[in-house]
């Protein structure tokens, strides 16, 4: 691979049905500026192929597509555009492989329980591509996330809707505050290179080694805490009364795909605290027939029918289900309720989409109510409870007038939380946790009682100095707010502070002095206050987080300004060099790729994809000195304000433009900016009669992609869909297939 390769990540879902559409006109419009585009599957289905080989025949075995693109991503060269992909919770796993079985793949099944030293070496490799096995290996750099002025003016000139609030609304954020992950934190930063060893040592004089290597740099802070499961208990048991009190929907807020070991196993608990009954008296049956609550209702329910009391448990749910609150309902026709999977409602996606709904999910009913939004730890709760107080006090924002709150978010090299799944336990026995370095003396220690779930994590210096440097370029090239949002009184927030000032301060860091920019350090409620009082007044703040928030501002604020984080522009800027330009969210794609099997109509909007593949074309332009490369990235900003402008994204029922119509529009306003620019003569020569063709054969083109609509479509597959069907469902106008083919 060159210089002047673009690599297209295939993922999964709606996106990677949409590539099989989009990607030819990238790759025609791409060879004429001699940049070649290539794709790496980096898909669930692809990563769990990847670690059988030995299980698969020949022709079926695909290569660690994504180990590849984590050693490129360290490498200058990298230009890596990377769509949403399936950060896969244990239900997920396990249906990618039934269907991957049922295609013929002999892959073993996931095993509950390892017992064996293959089981356990089976469940290791799955361990490996579960929850965000993606972005960790790929985000070698730190985030800049920013609405592109193209969008935002669309967003204002189109206001998507937004509910009303009422002050006497009765939604709330409720949380722990005691006892669990933020209050019992500690933190240390590392004096030199070290191995560290985490080992239990049990009251009853045992000691286990949990992790016995975990390799460390000079200045890299190291962090361990850990949630008191008998408080946790307490808490969850005291919000469901107060939900059912209260007259509000019960829901929680967790992130069991990116926190894949930790809040599957708090998921449980909320489940077991919502039917204490039931579990007390068949709690015992359930997990012998190895039907666990960190798995979901959905999961117990459909796996209870081949047990003896099956009709006294499902009497014993629906019984609990009655006398309970409400609860907030994830397809409320379906009687999908808010505890049936832990990776349906994600909180950061979950909770903008309440609060710009008035406050409310949906209920039992089929209608919107107030609701209880319980979020147990409390390091980021408060940010939601400020903007929830804020809506009750001032009403819905306005999407016509609020300002913007771009995004520079730590996250490189498994920044925090984010990076804590190889280093997290559920504590077998009461005893004491402790940190060692290679010396064996203790840096951090925490007393643990059975089930207490334990985690430590690491930030290295270098992602730091780069994250502080990206901020201050944002502040220098804005002149707007920058504020790191970062709480002196939370261990590992006040280590980072103490290295925020000095980078700041060093001019060799932050490419120069920082004198006139206005930057701040706050706490993320005051943070959060700030940002939405200046939101109201039409002014923008530059939120600067670790990698946790980078998560939840990213979905927040776009989801408020312009109705989906979709179209924010995310660009990565690799430490080493090189270029990762992430498209967006990818929250609705299992109901895109419902309807597209259903009735032929994806409502994907590739909007994402456009914005990341101009800042793709201008890194490699300037990495490569490729001038036209160049004038594809501006020509491809202008056609994409057109495309928004004229309002050729996916409309939302049968006989409008779906994903592949919009890929017809974006392509021809394309065309038209590369004939009309006068930058490159020859370039212009070149598509004038491509544009003059699709101009000429509109009508036609349009008859050929609606006249697929209203039918099923056969894919293939889910999560693994034959190639050769998706290529045909996804590119059926011939005589826009053979105009591309002209370039």
């Amino acid at each position: 691979m060159d210089d002047s390769t673009i690599i297209y990540t295939h993922t999964d879902e709606a996106p990677a049905l949409a590539t099989h559409s989009f990607l030819p006109v990238i790759q025609a419009y791409a060879s004429t500026a001699g940049v070649s585009v290539e794709t790496r599957d980096i898909s669930l289905s692809g990563r769990i192929l990847s670690q059988f080989p030995e299980r698969l025949d020949e022709d079926q075995r695909v290569p660690d597509a994504l180990a590849e693109l984590g050693e490129l991503a360290t490498t200058p060269q990298a230009n890596i555009i990377k769509l949403p992909n399936i950060s896969a919770s244990v239900p997920q796993l396990k249906a990618a492989i039934t269907e991957l079985q049922e295609q013929g793949y002999a892959l073993p099944d996931y095993p509950e329980d390892p017992q064996t030293d293959e089981e356990r070496d089976v469940r290791a490799r799955y361990a490996k591509v579960m929850g965000s096995a993606v972005n960790p290996v790929l985000r070698e750099g730190n985030s800049d996330r920013r609405a592109p002025a193209s969008v935002k003016k669309y967003a204002q000139a189109h206001p998507h809707r937004m509910g009303a609030w009422s002050a006497d609304s009765k939604t709330a954020v409720a949380t722990m505050g005691v006892d669990d992950f933020r209050s019992n934190e500690k933190s240390v930063v590392l004096e030199s290179d070290d191995t560290l060893r985490v080992e239990l040592v049990g009251d009853d004089g045992t000691t286990t080694v949990l992790r016995d290597s975990i390799p460390v740099l000079a200045g890299e802070i190291v962090d361990a805490t850990s949630m008191n499961v008998a408080a946790l208990r307490e808490f969850l048991t005291e919000q469901v009364a107060r939900a059912k009190a209260d007259g509000v929907l019960f829901s929680v807020h967790l992130k069991a795909t990116m926190m894949k070991v930790s809040d599957p196993i708090i998921f449980g608990h909320v489940v077991r605290a919502f039917f204490p009954k039931t579990f007390a008296e068949h709690g015992a049956a359930l997990a012998e027939a190895g039907l666990s609550p960190n798995d979901g209702l959905g999961g117990i329910l459909k796996g209870i029918s081949s047990l003896p009391d099956a009709d006294a448990i499902k009497a014993s749910f629906e019984a609990e289900m009655a006398e309970g609150p409400e609860l907030a309902m994830v397809d409320s026709d379906n009687g999908i309720t808010n505890l049936h999977v832990p990776s349906d409602v994600i909180v950061d996606a979950s909770m903008p989409a309440m609060i710009r709904t008035s406050g409310h999910m949906w209920g039992p009913d089929g209608d919107e109510h107030d609701t209880l939004a319980v979020i147990p730890d409390s390091s980021y709760a408060g940010v939601y409870q400020v903007v929830v107080d804020d809506c009750k006090a001032n009403g819905a924002y306005d999407p016509a007038t609020m300002g913007t709150v771009p995004n520079v978010g730590l996250m490189a090299q498994k920044a925090e939380e984010y990076g804590s799944h190889d280093k997290t336990f559920e504590i077998p026995t009461t005893g004491t946790v402790r940190v060692l370095n290679g010396a064996g003396d203790v840096l951090l220690e925490h007393a643990v009682a059975q089930g207490d779930i334990w985690r430590a994590c690491q930030t290295k210096d270098v992602p730091i100095r780069d994250w502080v440097k990206l901020a201050a370029n944002r502040a220098r090239a804005t002149g707007d707010p920058t504020v790191f949002w970062l709480d002196e009184t939370r261990a590992h927030d006040a280590n980072l502070i103490a290295k925020v000032k000095e980078y700041l301060a060093d001019p060799s860091v932050v490419d120069g002095d920082t004198d006139g920019l206005d930057i701040r350090i706050m706490s993320p409620i005051e943070a959060t206050k700030l940002s939405v009082e200046r939101i109201r007044r039409g002014e923008n703040t530059i939120s600067v987080t670790g990698n946790v928030l980078r998560d939840y501002n990213t979905d927040l604020f776009p989801i408020l300004e312009l109705g989906t984080s979709a179209k924010m522009l995310s660009v990565v800027p690799l430490i080493n060099g090189g270029g990762l330009f992430e498209t967006g969210a990818g929250g609705s794609a299992p109901k895109h790729v419902q309807q597209l099997v259903k009735e032929n109509y994806l409502r994907w909007d590739s909007l994402g994809e456009f914005l990341a593949l101009a800042v793709s074309f201008e890194h490699l332009a300037t990495t490569t000195d490729n001038a036209r490369a160049q004038v594809l990235a501006d020509t491809l900003d202008r056609a994409t304000a057109t495309f928004l402008e004229q309002d050729r994204s996916p409309g939302r029922k049968l006989g409008t433009i779906d994903n592949r119509g919009s890929h017809f529009y974006l392509a021809l306003y394309w065309a038209q900016e590369l004939a009309e620019q006068d930058e490159d003569t020859e370039l212009a020569s070149a598509f004038a009669a491509l544009a003059s063709t699709l101009v000429e054969q509109e009508q036609q083109i349009l008859d050929e992609l609606l006249a697929v609509q209203g039918s099923p479509a056969d894919i293939g597959g889910y999560f693994r869909p034959d190639a050769a069907k998706a290529e045909q469902v996804m590119r059926p106008s011939t005589t826009f297939n053979e105009a591309l083919a002209t370039l």
